[in-house]
């Protein structure tokens, strides 16, 4: 529908593009919009602003510059040029050949993956929750159509060589010698670090480097040369460079163009959505503290206040203290003064303008309430749609705060491994709300920042650029312990530092064997920060491979499925506060904490042989742990002897073959 364009397209191949915008009755095709803009962020508009150069063999366009004219493009003339989509392999050489990394990019673990068919990336298909898909298959960026750019740090495969560190160079920077060798539509130069190397390459043998790629070396392989060490070393710092210049251009195109913070409409308390209920209590259910008018801060943060303590907030007309109760924050809004503004690295963030002290109430966060059934379906149109930043927040086991479309202030807050303020959920007038309070004294024009606690779900790993010095490196990890500190305020020299290599403790991520039968061979892995427990797929009874943050059965109480408290060394029995007594104990052989199963000067022992009876309902209540206690009496001294054994292998319906 633009003058001057006169391209026509069938419907589908239009709403293919997804820089394809509906008008009225027409629509504006992607020839009016930059690629590589709009993927980074749809709504930017000046996506279809500046000059353009488009592709003269498909509808794709960029703006005509080096930032987003895709590694590979051949210029034709100021307003053309020829894409990397074009590329064609040439038969028989090497280099040319597709291939795939042998790891989830979201798990980083192996086994059967799911390969696309235009990048290296690959994918377990329980991590992307995704039924197997027919014929050819692509991620998630390719169908968005992103591409290597100039000036990225990505990793190359090159013939046997394990992937490496290089950054994507621009023909006109390299030497004549580089430039005059054979290369095709499509084919970029890189320079490889460590060794100085150039070499041509295309999309399907690289992949972006990430921040604290350079420390995942069971990735790359074991062995780590002086070279190779070498090239980590420098990509690291060359990435953080880009990166800098990146965002330092960002914020200088964001001032100039006065950019505000992306649109959401205000609210000032939550508001529920759907099926979900906003709590209400009567008068005779709210707590009644036992502060009073005449003390000097009645309910104040220095009094006794039982309501305080307990997170409860006081209703005005309960209160003892009347009018002059100072805990009811979230009702009357006491917010402290704030303001958004633009971080370098981190987007938009919020800095206090007056000082709060410790323990003071920051802000509320408030949204869309949302259940678990509408959280899932709209963390599934941002991953289909290429949106990137979240705003929810756990109220309860079944409500979710979605502060996106709808909310306050405290949706800019960034997230911090070493943050100023914490989240604590009170109850006011009978329902939960979520309330953000300073952990410190917090001056003037600081940023406040909260630990997000990030859950991954079917996404990869968000880089954290929070700066602290105990940064994990990622969002939703566990930030790292500072090295204590002497009287003078200097890290103190840790002692393992003087040891030998030899001596030194080695610590795994990973266990080797499974917990439930003690074998090696294909397992699975907990993914609770912490926990080294792997197992078979099958000792678990587990159909297919678990998706997203899947945590272990050791963490949930063998009886109620509860959180468990009290856990056995040996085997993946664990029970939870109320159900913990009597069934654990300190082993009398090594002193470790165990159930009686594992221990023949336990309580009961069990003899050689014998099995330990259970009345018939505990049985069929709980099939799973107390079959793997039979079993494990009786897999020592295979196949069966006793009459007992054989007894259980009737009951069942395993052969002794087996």
């Amino acid at each position: 529908m633009l003058p001057g364009c006169g391209k026509f397209y069938h419907g589908e191949c239009a709403a293919s593009h997804g820089p394809t915008v509906p008008l009225n009755r027409a629509f504006r095709c992607p020839l009016h919009a930059c690629l590589s803009c709009f993927i980074t962020n749809p709504t930017n508009p000046s996506v279809s602003k500046g000059q353009l150069t488009r592709c003269i063999r498909c509808p794709v366009a960029y703006h005509a510059n080096d930032y987003c004219i895709p590694a590979g493009s051949v210029t034709l003339t100021d307003n053309n040029i020829v894409c990397p989509n074009h590329f064609t392999p040439r038969k028989g050489c090497r280099n040319h050949e597709h291939v795939n990394v042998s790891w989830c990019f979201v798990c980083s673990e192996g086994g059967s993956l799911l390969c696309c068919e235009s990048c290296p990336a690959a994918f377990h298909r329980e991590c992307l929750n995704i039924d197997m898909p027919e014929g050819s298959w692509y991620c998630n960026d390719c169908r968005a159509g992103k591409k290597p750019h100039y000036k990225e740090v990505v990793w190359v495969k090159v013939g046997r060589y394990r992937w490496w560190p290089a950054e994507v160079s621009n023909p006109k920077d390299i030497p004549e010698n580089i430039v005059r060798m054979r290369h095709d539509v499509g084919e970029f130069p890189v320079l490889f670090f460590g060794s100085n190397d150039y070499l041509w390459t295309y999309q399907a043998r690289v992949f972006p480097y990430m921040e604290g790629d350079a420390n995942s070396k069971e990735k790359m392989g074991k062995g780590v040369d002086s070279t190779y060490k070498k090239a980590l070393e420098e990509a690291a710092v060359r990435f953080k460079e880009l990166q800098a210049e990146k965002e330092l251009r960002q914020l200088q195109e964001d001032r100039q163009n006065h950019k505000k913070p992306p649109p959401y409409k205000h609210i000032k308390v939550n508001k529920p959505i759907g099926k979900v209920l906003i709590i209400s209590a009567d008068l005779s259910e709210i707590p009644r503290c036992n502060c009073k008018a005449t003390d000097e801060n009645p309910c104040g943060m220095d009094s006794e206040c039982i309501n305080r303590m307990l997170l409860y907030e006081c209703h005005p007309q309960v209160c003892p203290a009347g009018e002059r109760c100072q805990n009811q924050c979230f009702t009357k809004r006491q917010y402290c003064q704030v303001e958004i503004f633009r971080t370098l690295s981190r987007g938009w963030g919020l800095h206090c303008v007056h000082d709060i002290k410790k323990g003071g109430f920051v802000n509320e966060y408030v949204g869309e309430v949302i259940d678990e059934e509408e959280c899932r379906a709209r963390i599934k149109h941002a991953q289909e749609n290429n949106i990137g930043n979240f705003y929810m927040l756990t109220l309860d086991k079944d409500r979710i705060i979605d502060a996106g479309p709808k909310g306050n202030e405290a949706r800019f807050m960034n997230h911090s491994c070493q943050p100023n303020c914490e989240t604590q959920k009170w109850t006011v007038n009978g329902d939960t709300r979520v309330g953000l309070f300073a952990l410190t004294d917090i001056p003037a024009g600081t940023e406040l920042t909260f630990n997000y606690n990030l859950e991954c779900l079917g996404n990869g790993k968000t880089v954290c650029k929070c700066g602290a010095s105990n940064c994990s490196g990622f969002l939703g990890v566990r930030p790292k312990n500072n090295p204590p500190s002497d009287d003078k305020g200097r890290k103190m020299k840790r002692k393992s530092q003087m040891k030998r290599k030899s001596q030194q403790e080695v610590i795994k991520e990973r266990e080797d064997e499974c917990f439930s039968c003690g074998d090696g061979g294909q397992v699975v892995s907990c993914k609770r920060p912490g926990c080294p427990k792997v197992y078979h797929a099958d000792c678990l009874n587990l159909t297919k491979r678990p998706a997203g943050r899947w945590e272990c059965p050791w963490h949930q109480c063998d009886l109620c499925g509860q959180e468990a408290a009290s856990f056995c060394e040996m085997c993946p029995s664990s029970y939870c506060v109320e159900h913990r007594d009597g069934m654990l104990f300190i082993s009398k052989l090594d002193g470790r904490l165990s159930c009686s199963e594992h221990d023949p000067c336990g309580p009961e022992p069990l003899e050689p042989g014998e099995i330990r009876e259970y009345p018939p309902e505990l049985m069929t209540t709980y099939p799973i742990n107390f079959i793997r206690v039979h079993w494990a009496q009786i897999v020592k001294d295979w196949p069966p002897q006793s009459p007992v054994e054989k007894n259980c292998c009737q009951t069942y319906n395993v052969p002794e073959t087996y």
